[in-house]
């Protein structure tokens, strides 16, 4: 836990009581400040308070005695509405920050990593931890993923913070300015939350914040949206920027070609290493990744021939194209946290033969980034709020069936490649929604995909006991190999 002794003896308002506020609230209690905490749900109050967290209904204190909030990311604090907290904060004129902050002011003698994007940014954080333990640096990796920030070990000087960051999570991290920060892509999500795209887009730009040379900008320029600020940062100069790609070669940067990933930061082009040789990172999404992984860890000091070697051992994460089992010669694959359509669209690029389950709570933008690799879908199995109007995006090609629920689409999965026959098949669970329609996160909902996956009669076997009963990859262009 991180002795935030900044606050020793000060009132300091928290407000949400899930795992980051909770974590907060013990955190600067154990350090000697006043804590006034408070959340809209009783049962999370009741928690809290059974921990010892004094409890301050923050709708009727004074504010005249606070100077900072702590507000839980997912609370909003500007769109589509403040929350009441919020506004009630910023008329007393009171700060509005996260648990990122306080780590940051904390310590201040260790480094920092933060890891931002639609999509990818958990495997890139937990990939680049990786890199960093097993090189033996001392590193801790959460924020968002995972651990919260104030749970994580004092490091002080010589140690690194390698944190996942939301766009929630930037806004409200004022004063940290990242020794390497990484930017991996930008598609529309969480629109609502930021008034719209260009809002969005300045929360992720937001992680580049005051980075002056020799701190560097790792930034994805697969999307146009990356590659415009890829673009403003070199013009204007202030840090070190790095191009990285999955899909062309960028001089200066880190790229793949066709899977190789090619070092092009000393303008040598090298050949570090064949990422479709590593089961736990596959697809062209997962290419990206480790570009910025390399070159993150590049950035610190790391010699490429070690990071080539940490890429290697790299076990996965959990609900991220997570391979379960092979149950009668069928893959079965967890990508639950794919909670929009362009996360599902990075998974079913990668195999054939799918027997694809699909559904949940809808963004913005319903399957529209999934369309395109339709053709590998042999049949959608719709769960949730979004079956029937997924049902209507899908098309005519595509046979569907408006499973519910999860238990009965696995099941129905499982029939209709039974009737098909057709080797290699996949079932991905890769929604392409939200999970909040039927489970409290999409960790809840991969979990129960795994326990009905482990429950399913027949032969099980390791998916990678034996590379030739592992589904077909695709590469980026398409061929399977």
């Amino acid at each position: 836990m991180i002795d935030v002794f900044a606050f020793a003896g000060y009132p300091v308002a928290i407000f949400g009581l899930g795992r980051s506020g909770l974590s907060a609230a013990l955190a600067l209690g154990a350090s000697g400040a006043k804590v006034w905490a408070w959340d809209d749900n009783e049962a999370s109050r009741a928690q809290a308070e059974a921990q010892g967290v004094p409890l301050v209904d923050l709708y009727a204190c004074d504010w005249a005695e606070l100077t900072t909030l702590v507000l839980s990311p997912g609370i909003p604090h500007t769109h589509p509405k403040p929350h009441p907290i919020a506004a009630l904060a910023r008329k007393a004129n009171v700060e509005i920050i996260c648990d990122v902050e306080l780590l940051g002011r904390s310590q201040r003698l260790s480094s920092t990593i933060g890891i931002t994007g639609t999509n990818g940014k958990s495997t890139t954080t937990a990939l680049i931890g990786h890199i960093m333990q097993v090189s033996g640096r001392d590193a801790e990796i959460g924020g968002n993923l995972g651990t919260p920030a104030l749970d994580l070990e004092a490091l002080g000087e010589g140690g690194t913070y390698v944190l996942e960051m939301s766009s929630y999570q930037l806004e409200l991290t004022v004063s940290v300015t990242f020794d390497v920060a990484v930017l991996l892509n930008i598609s529309a999500d969480h629109l609502e939350r930021h008034g719209g795209m260009d809002g969005y887009i300045d929360a992720k730009k937001w992680i580049f914040h005051r980075q002056t040379d020799p701190r560097t900008a790792v930034v994805g320029v697969d999307d146009p949206f990356s590659e415009k600020i890829f673009k403003e940062l070199k013009d204007v100069g202030d840090q070190v920027v790095v191009p990285i790609s999955a899909t062309k070669s960028v001089a200066g940067g880190v790229y793949t070609d066709d899977g190789l990933l090619i070092d092009d930061t000393d303008g040598q082009k090298t050949p570090v290493c064949d990422l479709k040789a590593i089961p736990s990172l596959p697809g062209v999404h997962n290419w990206q990744n480790a570009a910025a992984a390399y070159a993150t860890c590049k950035a610190t000091g790391i010699e490429p021939r070690v990071i080539m070697a940490c890429l290697q051992s790299y076990p996965g994460l959990v609900h991220r194209q997570e391979a379960l089992e092979i149950v009668d010669g069928v893959a079965y694959i967890n990508d639950s946290k794919a909670t929009n359509a362009a996360a599902a669209a990075r998974a079913l690029a990668c195999y054939a033969n799918i027997y694809w389950i699909a559904g949940g709570r809808p963004k913005e933008g319903g399957l529209a980034a999934a369309k395109p690799y339709m053709d590998r879908v042999r049949h959608a199995f719709l769960i949730g709020e979004s079956a029937l109007p997924f049902s209507h995006e899908i098309g005519k090609d595509t046979p569907f069936t408006l499973s519910g629920d999860l238990k009965t689409a696995v099941a129905q999965a499982r029939q209709q490649i039974a009737k098909d026959g057709v080797e290699h098949s996949v079932v991905l669970l890769s929604p392409g929604a939200a999970s909040f329609d039927q489970y409290p996160n999409f960790e809840a909902r991969g979990d129960e995909f795994k326990a009905l996956v482990e429950d399913l009669p027949g032969e099980h076997l390791d998916p990678f006991e034996d590379p030739d009963l592992f589904p077909i990859r695709y590469t980026h262009a398409g061929e399977a190999r």
